[in-house]
């Protein structure tokens, strides 16, 4: 190459290039190594701090934020005044007369009877039904009058749900109207007329809907559900009782005289002979109370009068004839089947709870307000 030449290029290109160009040239290549020295302090800054901490951090492109962490999370949404509100605590009703504990149970409700017992008691102006569970006890009330076919008749559904009772509608006060309602005595309506209201049990349930009433003579068998009579021959049967599901039915023979337990299978015949001192002076015995599987009758003494008698007072295998031995102490009131199975006996002041096969699972105080009061339903 002519080394003349090329010293001519260059003084030519260096002629070309002003100062003006080499300042700017030296301040943008200035401002961008600013900017590197910057970048790479931040960055070493960071992985100090996260070697630290022990956190592992990243720096992402357009700003964006770093991935939620694994796993559930919970999120609370404020209310709109931005309080925190608590959630409400489920109101009781107030209890006036709490049950009293089991023997032995502490401060405990027993677990053997943790459903609702049903006590019917009258005073001289209104009928008390006595709602009772554990740890709470509710009372609702009736006027009653000067109704006597009322405070003979009125009875509770083995379900809990409904009241009937024969409404005094005649001079003698032997008869009137079958009235119905809710437990609480609301919703009455009249569902049949002409009933007697005569006799230790002038209405029987037959499960939680059928009830069984006299008119004149002649049983009628009424739907309390919808307010009528089934229609049917009700057979011959007397003192009648059936178990609380209404499957099975304890029953006097009209014609042969006999006792028996019936199903729609089943028919079987027994026997019983009470003490005779006991039974001087008595109308003879019926069945009160049946159990869920229609073995076991309880029975009670009939009445030589009108008025009421449903007491109990013996249970009957009704597959041996035998008397069955109950457990407890005490003289006893009444013996109620129940739909789980078991027996409850009732004595002057305490319940003895027993299970299918009559062992005793619990003894149980009752609250005073209710003691020597009619124990006519309970409801598991």
């Amino acid at each position: 190459m002519n080394h003349d030449r090329l010293r001519s290029d260059l003084a030519g290109l260096a002629d070309e290039v002003t100062p003006v160009d080499l300042r700017d040239r030296a301040l943008r290549t200035s401002r961008r190594l600013g900017v590197q020295r910057t970048v790479a302090t931040t960055a070493a800054a960071l992985v100090l701090v996260a070697a630290a901490t022990g956190t592992a951090l990243a720096v992402r492109p357009n700003g964006s934020p770093p991935p939620a962490p694994a796993g559930p999370t919970v999120s609370e949404s404020p209310s709109p005044s931005g309080k925190v509100t608590p959630a409400p605590k489920p109101s009781r009703a107030p209890s006036p007369a709490p049950e009293s504990p089991s023997a032995g149970a502490g401060e405990s409700a027993p677990a053997v009877l943790d459903g609702t017992r049903y006590y019917l008691e009258f005073t001289g102006s209104e009928a008390r039904i006595h709602l009772v569970r554990p740890g709470r006890h509710e009372v609702n009330m009736l006027p009653l009058g000067n109704d006597t076919c009322m405070a003979n008749s009125m009875t509770i559904s083995p379900d809990g749900k409904r009241l009937a009772w024969v409404k005094d509608g005649s001079t003698t006060g032997w008869s009137g109207a079958l009235v119905t309602s809710r437990i609480d005595g609301t919703r009455q309506r009249t569902v049949a007329t002409g009933i007697s209201c005569l006799g230790s049990r002038a209405l029987v349930w037959k499960g939680g809907d059928l009830l069984m009433a006299q008119k004149g003579k002649v049983s009628v068998l009424v739907d309390m559900a919808a307010g009528k009579p089934v229609n049917g021959d009700p057979g011959q049967e007397t003192d009648r009782c059936w178990s609380p599901d209404g499957k099975w039915l304890a029953s006097l023979d009209a014609e042969s005289g006999q006792h028996q337990v019936t199903d729609e299978g089943v028919l079987r015949q027994y026997t019983y002979t009470p003490p005779a001192a006991e039974a001087e002076g008595r109308d003879g015995w019926a069945a009160r109370s049946v159990s869920i599987d229609g073995r076991y009758v309880a029975v009670g003494w009939k009445g030589t009068d009108p008025s009421r008698a449903d007491s109990s007072f013996a249970v009957i295998d009704t597959a041996t004839g035998k008397v069955v031995d109950l457990p407890g102490t005490g003289k006893v009131r009444s013996i109620l089947f129940t739909l789980d199975g078991k027996a409850i006996v009732q004595r002057d002041d305490t319940l003895t709870v027993l299970d299918g096969n009559f062992r005793q699972l619990d003894t149980v105080a009752e609250p005073a307000s209710v003691r020597g009061q009619r124990l006519l339903a309970y409801v598991p």
